[in-house]
């Protein structure tokens, strides 16, 4: 199966085309205090350039309803990324849909979503998730593994956990919040040789 590629915290233009020249499936625009945060506007004239075949995504940590309701509006993202605690309290009205984040070392509930990303402790820091917690949940339900990835480990990460598909943002970075187009392309071509190989060797557990 395909690893999907998310590539998050794009603020820019030149990042936007980087990662939609290395091929990836889906990007994050950062709505949560960070370097990568962009405003609902920027990344909706960015996703504007977007093709059809490449998800948007809203990322968001522990945000108001109004808040929630202006960048759906706005950006009208194909998913909203947010703990997974947060979706208690918010609603999302349309097509958008939810993409729950779980963290490592928290309590894991016995019913799953179909979908959701497994994540460290902080987001965007470089801090590789647990992957033996990440690989449990990934026998259950669809997972996208973020946290700490980057073009040495990432294939290391897909034979480990043999997630639905991951997600790296400061792996691809020269610095906090800048992405670099080389990074990216070498990420993307590890995950698809990772995926060839498994093609080739059939099961990889």
């Amino acid at each position: 199966m395909r690893t999907q590629i998310k590539i998050c915290g794009l603020s820019s233009f030149e990042m936007l085309d980087a990662a939609i020249d290395a091929g990836a499936d889906a990007v994050g625009f950062v709505f949560a205090e960070s370097p990568r945060r962009v405003t609902p506007d920027a990344a909706a004239r960015m996703a504007e350039s977007l093709p059809e075949s490449i998800i948007s995504v809203a990322v968001m940590r522990h945000p108001d309803r109004h808040e929630v309701e202006d960048i759906v509006r706005v950006l009208d993202p194909v998913f909203l990324q947010t703990d997974v605690e947060d979706f208690d309290r918010i609603e999302l009205v349309g097509p958008c849909r939810p993409l729950p984040v779980f963290r490592a070392g928290r309590p894991v509930p016995e019913k799953l979503p179909r979908l959701l990303l497994f994540e460290g402790p902080v987001s965007g820091s470089g801090e590789v998730a647990d992957w033996s917690q990440a690989r449990k949940l990934a026998a259950k339900t669809r997972v996208i593994l973020a946290g700490g990835l980057h073009p040495g480990n990432v294939a290391e990460a897909i034979r480990t956990v043999r997630p639905y598909g991951v997600d790296v943002s400061s792996g691809v970075e020269l610095s906090r919040g800048k992405k670099d187009p080389g990074l990216i392309r070498e990420f993307v071509e590890a995950v698809r040789d990772a995926d060839r190989q498994k093609d080739f060797i059939g099961d990889v557990s």
